[in-house]
């Protein structure tokens, strides 16, 4: 029957489901519980000659629950999700990702009950799948990354699911005001240290959330910091921002896993950030065995590149005789990726030459001078 134009009768639609509410009530309580229950992360220091005045700090985000600064993300990303309406018991939870994302994302859905199934490429590493897996999730391989998002939404259409869809939904889904987000986490861990108020806090992007919720607090707290997001190569973001083009696109994925996008992601908010930089990949396994070497951890790629950026920006500060922090991200542990970042073999089967790029972080902890390799 229908109810256009209908008019001295009150129609009424209730759509109150009690069950699911008692359910919904129980999910974000979990979800909730898992964040108060976990302990910050710390922040390392990265040794530096005492005589620069310069202090590098590493937001270690490895130490959460699932290993990565994804876990954050997942969390904010199950709680708008749940709030909205948008996950429903019984039905799964698909998501498009390279994997870390994935791997937090199948531990909160097993966390609530739901299915899990994470759609990434077929190149991304066994010990990320075995991750989501061990959390009880589900991985879909798709050979052309340009198609994981497609295929994403297929599944949410064919299963009746929930396309989480990070990359639309991650810059929106964190409270950037606060809440112990990572922003104010590292402002309040900062407070004690000599230089509390950082000159540059240097974040990857692969969503852009992270960046965005940094660079939008910053703001918003009236701090001097600026942000600096490096991008590995095969992505589109350097290139979007520096042309500003929202359209920018890549027609082959990034090799540093986690980072790096083929299209401009909604998720990235180019107006918010200051600077971003071109990294070259082995530039970035340069700087993750620098790291090793400095403070005794393996970190994943996308740590590496922001290292190298961090570290470039040192060198600047110490030409310019400046005094002053610099912050940057440890995101996951470099266990997931010893066949990659850490093998010889997997270096030469890229093309990819370290050994100048070691050259040039060697160069600057020890002289604190910058050699571009090439150059």
């Amino acid at each position: 029957m229908s109810t256009t134009g209908t008019t001295g009768t009150t129609i009424d639609v209730d759509r109150s489901d009690a069950d699911y509410r008692v359910w919904l009530k129980e999910a974000v309580r979990k979800v909730q519980a898992d964040a108060n229950r976990s302990a910050d992360t710390h922040l390392l220091r990265f040794p530096l000659p005492e005589e620069w005045g310069i202090d590098l700090y590493l937001k270690d985000e490895s130490t959460h629950p699932t290993g990565s600064l994804k876990h954050r993300l997942a969390r904010s990303l199950f709680l708008y999700a749940l709030c909205n309406g948008w996950i429903r018991p019984g039905r799964p939870v698909i998501e498009a990702s390279s994997g870390s994302t994935a791997v937090s994302e199948a531990y909160f859905a097993k966390l609530i009950g739901v299915p899990f199934i994470a759609v990434m490429p077929r190149t991304t590493s066994p010990e990320k799948c075995r991750l989501i897996e061990f959390h009880g999730g589900t991985c879909h391989f798709a050979d052309d990354p340009m198609k994981m998002y497609e295929e994403s939404a297929e599944l949410a259409d064919r299963t009746g699911g929930h396309y989480m869809d990070q990359f639309t939904y991650a810059e929106r889904a964190t409270d950037w005001r606060g809440n112990n987000n990572i922003a104010e986490s590292i402002y309040q861990q900062l407070r004690l240290e000599r230089y509390p108020e950082p000159a540059w806090i240097v974040a990857t992007a692969g969503t852009g959330g992270t960046s965005a919720t940094i660079a939008r607090y910053v703001h918003y707290m009236q701090h001097d910091t600026r942000i600096c997001v490096p991008d590995p190569e095969n992505s589109c973001f350097f290139d979007g921002w520096t042309n500003h083009d929202p359209h920018a696109t890549s027609d082959c994925g990034s090799r540093i896993e986690g980072i790096g996008r083929p299209r401009m992601e909604p998720s990235f908010v180019p107006g918010a950030i200051d600077r971003m930089m071109k990294v070259p990949d082995a530039a970035s396994v340069a700087a993750c065995r620098a790291l090793e070497r400095a403070i005794g951890r393996k970190a994943g790629g996308s740590t590496g590149t922001g290292v190298w950026s961090a570290l470039k920006i040192v060198s600047e500060m110490v030409a310019a005789g400046r005094t002053g922090s610099v912050v940057t991200l440890l995101c996951d542990p470099g266990d997931r990726y010893l066949d990659k970042y850490y093998s010889d073999d997997w270096l030469a089967a890229q093309g990819l030459d370290i050994a100048p790029y070691a050259q040039t972080l060697d160069t600057l902890l020890t002289t604190g001078t910058w050699r571009e390799p090439g150059a």
